[in-house]
This record gives C-alpha cells, sequence and structure tokens, in this order.
C-alpha cells in the first residue's frame, strides 16, 4: 500500500483532487500493507508499454503455472487443453501462445484464449472446460486466471475511472479438470453445477463497466455508481436458476408461497418475499472480492455469516481485488483453515463487466492434506484480522 501511496502522490500527471480522491478511496477500500502491484509502477513517470504488459504476464504466469506442474507431479506434454483467461491485456501472438512455448506443450494442443470477460472469467473458463472435456473424454485441462493491470493505469481526473487504479491488484491462479478415469482418486472436488447469467442487452448493465476515452482522450475503464445495484440484479437472476438445483424442497417451498402472498395480498398487506437459506445447501461461500461494499451487500442480503464472508474479506485485506482469480484465493483460505470436509458444498459467485454474474458449485470429495501448501499456507494463523472501516491516509 506505500508504495501505491507513493506513486500517486508522486506522479505530476495528477492533480491535488485526483490524489485525494484516491487515497480516500484507499482508506475506505479494506485492503492491508501486502497487496502488490506491477513492477512496472514502481517507476516514475509511469511509461506504459507492451514490454512491462508482458513482464507482469511472465511474472505471474509462469511462476503459477511452474508450481502447480511441480506440485501435481505433472508432465507439461500431458496437458490436453489449455484455456487463459485476461480481460485487459490481449498480445499477439497471445498469451496462451506464450505458455505453449514456455513449457514445451503439445502441438495438437486445444488451446484458448479469452479477453474482455471481466471479473467473471475464471468461472467462464471453467464452464468452457467442463464442455470441452465431456467432448473429449480422457483430457486434462489447464485454466489460468489473471488480470494484467501495467497498460490499465488511469492517470487523467475522471472519478469513476480513477476507481479502478484503487481497487485492482496483482494475482493469478492456475488450476487443473480432469477427465481421465485415473484422476478420480486423487481429485479435489467435483463441479455440481455451474449457472451463467449476463445481462448485457440491458444498456444500463451493458455501460455500468465500460473501458472509454475521457475528456482528454485518456483510456480508462469508468465503474458506474449503479454497480451493486446491477450487481444484486444479476445475482437475483442467477439465483432463480441455481435456487432450483440446490437448495432443499422446504427452501423453494416457503419461497414460493411468499412470492404468492406478496403477489395477492392473501394476509391483506403487501408481505415481504422469503430469503432462503442457502446455509441449508453450502457449507462455505467464495463470495468475488470486487469491493467490500459487495461482500457486505450479498453478506446482508443472504444473511450469511460472518464466518461465511470471512475468506472473502481477508481476501480482499490481503490481495485486493485480484478480478478473475480472487474466488479461488478465497477457496485457499478455507481449505488453509481446514475447514473443508469431504462432502462439503462450496459455492463461488463471480460478477463481470457485461454484466455478468456467474456461480459454480463444488463439492468435495476427498480430505483435505495438511501438508499441501497453498497461497495462505505460511500466515494463515494470523487470519481473521480485524480490518477498520477507515484507515486514515490523508489530513
Amino acid at each position: 500500500m506505500s508504495l501505491f501511496i507513493e506513486h500517486v502522490t508522486l506522479d505530476e500527471s495528477f492533480d491535488h483532487e485526483s490524489v485525494n480522491f484516491q487515497l480516500k478511496i484507499l482508506e475506505k477500500s479494506g485492503f492491508g500493507s501486502e497487496t502488490c502491484i506491477p513492477p512496472s509502477m514502481s517507476r516514475l513517470p509511469l511509461t506504459k508499454s507492451s514490454t512491462f504488459d508482458e513482464e507482469e504476464a511472465k511474472t505471474i504466469i509462469f511462476s503459477i503455472i511452474k508450481e502447480l506442474f511441480e506440485k501435481n507431479s505433472v508432465n507439461p506434454k500431458t496437458i490436453d487443453i489449455l484455456i487463459i483467461n485476461s480481460s485487459m491485456f490481449s498480445p499477439t501472438p497471445s498469451l496462451s501462445a506464450m505458455v505453449v512455448n514456455k513449457f514445451g506443450l503439445r502441438s495438437n494442443i486445444m488451446s484458448y484464449n479469452l479477453s474482455g470477460m471481466g471479473c467473471s472469467a475464471g468461472l467462464i473458463s471453467v464452464d468452457l472446460a467442463k464442455d470441452l472435456l465431456r467432448v473429449h473424454r480422457n483430457s486434462l485441462a489447464l485454466i489460468v486466471s489473471t488480470e494484467i493491470l501495467t497498460l490499465n493505469w488511469y492517470n487523467g481526473k475522471k472519478r469513476s475511472m480513477l476507481l479502478t487504479n484503487c481497487l485492482f491488484r496483482m494475482g493469478g491462479v492456475t488450476l487443473l479438470m480432469s477427465s481421465r478415469d485415473r484422476d478420480k482418486k486423487g481429485a479435489k472436488y467435483v463441479l455440481q453445477h455451474l449457472i451463467r447469467t449476463h445481462k448485457a442487452r440491458e444498456d444500463r448493465s451493458y455501460n455500468c463497466v465500460f473501458q472509454d476515452l475521457d475528456s482528454e482522450d485518456k483510456v480508462g475503464v469508468s465503474l458506474s455508481k449503479d454497480i451493486l445495484h446491477i450487481a444484486g440484479d444479476a445475482l437475483k437472476a442467477n439465483i432463480a436458476s441455481l435456487g432450483p438445483l440446490v437448495l432443499p424442497f422446504t427452501e423453494q417451498l416457503r419461497y414460493g408461497i411468499s412470492i404468492i402472498c406478496r403477489k395477492t395480498h392473501v394476509w391483506g398487506r403487501k408481505t415481504s418475499i422469503y430469503i432462503p437459506n442457502f446455509q441449508r445447501a453450502f457449507e462455505h461461500f467464495c463470495i468475488h472480492a470486487g469491493g467490500r461494499a459487495v461482500i457486505h451487500a450479498i453478506e446482508t442480503n443472504l444473511r450469511l455469516s460472518k464466518e461465511d464472508v470471512e475468506a472473502s474479506k481477508m481476501t480482499l485485506y490481503r490481495f485486493g481485488n485480484t478480478s478473475s482469480s480472487s474466488v479461488w484465493y478465497e477457496l485457499c483460505y478455507i481449505e488453509a483453515k481446514q475447514r473443508v470436509k469431504r462432502g462439503d458444498r462450496v459455492w463461488q459467485i463471480a460478477f463481470g463487466s457485461g454484466f455478468k454474474c456467474n456461480s459454480a458449485v463444488w463439492k468435495r470429495v476427498s480430505d483435505i492434506d495438511p501438508k499441501i501448501e497453498n497461497a495462505w499456507t505460511d500466515r494463515i494463523h494470523s487470519y481473521p484480522v480485524d480490518v477498520p472501516n477507515v484507515v486514515k491516509l490523508t489530513d
């Protein structure tokens, strides 16, 4: 955080009002001191260059793939499907081609590079892998989810675009999905459901996260003030499809009766709609760490407990908004706490530009091996921490 503050205050492209605005956003962000910004942002003046973007991409992607292969004793040549999602950085050759070149993947690999899909792209990659693995039996898929930030630093004055400077941080994740019979024994989770909701036909939803030019022809990504309401509408639509698949019959019945009573005024007055108890459907929740307001809104509206949203809040605190990879940092947190037991169900909720809301439901099919390390292992004993509502950075 200190490096970010130094960069913002010393960057002469920002006026005094823009500096103060960013610092005030950071004060209420819920971030800790360990969030990461790209190496290029430690240089002043900031130089936007594809060279620095490529440096950032290689730093993240190569290191996490190498670690995955080593931990799981995977030969790169056994990978049949490669899917990479990175919304804002889409070079030629592609990031997927860069990985094929670096790790010597086979020439007949099925390679996909997803861009422009926003923070929900990680679960879109999972959905694509799921469909491909159904068609191509006995195959192994490698998924890489990340966001490259260097070229997307905004140095203008438009406040809705300055928000992205304050919220997004470096991060990335890799995972393996398999349709090979021999991998069943070593699998950690089985994917039970993946529901995708896309609201782009509505102009308000389509425009709420938008890359554009400001009045000074500077490129930035604008975040609408309506984004919380739009995310709420998208989540409602997503839950309408997911609920019947996961909720016990009694919860569905109570919800249905409340709808009927509300529409018919059977009690002589307008009644509230029953909010299903999703704790009866899931043991664990991974809510996209897009910001503390997003997490709080879902916590309140779905009536979740503090422990239900602990992983999301701690991920936001330690890593910031890492875009599509945030729901995986949250799952790693729950695993590091050794809370996930065989048979437990995990609900991942991701939001993204468009506007999109995606849900993935995973079932744990093996016990946690305490010897396996992840991004949280070395300091999980220090969490959870109390996150203040405001960290004073300005006078």
